[in-house]
């Protein structure tokens, strides 16, 4: 059975907070970078069970595995950095801001315009970013925010091409695992013998880099860079709900709006599917 490529974004949007917002309960027990090791080797282990993408990988393609692998790495580590340090609706904002701009250059007519208006009106209401308080967490925050506006090309590239689907997904996080390895490794060390937080980081791999890394492969074959980046403004309000829902973080009635802003962005954007707008 073939869904619509939305429902895949969907998807990919409930996890993309949710695991986060476990690891941020895990941090009382890992630093920040060791989580995100963990987190990768276990959707490594992951991917090589359900998988085995050696037999199918011919090699074509290598230069985009390795680029995807290694902003994998730096993109989780400079995410968990951040929200270690500010609140997850305030990195939700600054990470939106860059992939918005991917959205603004496939704006092509007046209504995908209003589209956008509205999906940042309600980024911005939603999250009242205030710069203050934490510098480092900020500098880590729009790290993270530039690569993951570079993921959303690579990943749309790959998943476009030979080298892209979940095989290719696969092999470019057995590249993050060796980039993440100097990065993690040490603050990983102290809990492997843990059961417990072992368990717990896998869970956090399966639901940050497993479920959904593949839901937005099956999303970007059938969806424009430009579609795609506009219903990243979703993540954000993902983020609001996750919070109240994982981390008791209540909305205001201001953030609410900011949802209802955000969701009629996307519903009013129009977008081809399979061959339109690439």
């Amino acid at each position: 059975m073939s869904y619509p490529p939305w429902t895949y974004f969907v998807g990919s949007a409930v996890f993309h907070y949710l695991g986060p917002s476990f690891a941020v309960l895990l941090f009382a027990r890992v630093e920040p970078l060791g989580v995100a090791g963990i987190r990768t080797w276990s959707a490594v282990v992951v991917f090589a069970l359900w998988r085995r993408p050696w037999r199918t990988f011919t090699g074509d393609g290598w230069r985009t595995i390795l680029l995807w692998g290694a902003v994998l790495a730096a993109m989780n580590s400079s995410f968990y950095m951040a929200i270690a340090r500010l609140p997850l609706a305030t990195v939700a904002a600054i990470e939106f801001l860059p992939v918005i701009v991917l959205a603004a250059l496939g704006v092509r007519t007046k209504r995908n315009l209003a589209a956008l208006v509205a999906a940042v009106a309600g980024v911005y209401v939603l999250t009242e970013v205030r710069f203050e308080g934490e510098p480092l967490g900020f500098l880590f925050a729009f790290a993270n925010a530039g690569l993951f506006a570079l993921y959303v090309v690579v990943a749309h590239k790959a998943a476009q091409s030979d080298a892209g689907g979940i095989d290719g997904l696969a092999m470019a996080m057995v590249a993050a695992t060796v980039f993440v390895l100097p990065i993690g490794g040490v603050q990983a060390v102290p809990v492997l013998g843990d059961p417990a937080v072992l368990a717990a980081g896998i869970g956090v791999g399966i639901t940050s880099s497993v479920i959904p890394y593949v839901c937005d492969q099956l999303a970007m074959a059938r969806l424009s860079r430009a579609t795609y980046a506009l219903m990243v403004s979703l993540l954000p309000a993902t983020a609001a709900v996750t919070g109240l829902v994982v981390l008791g973080q209540v909305p205001t009635a201001a953030e609410a709006a900011g949802v209802g802003l955000v969701v009629a962005g996307v519903a009013v954007h129009r977008g081809d599917v399979e061959s339109g707008e690439r």
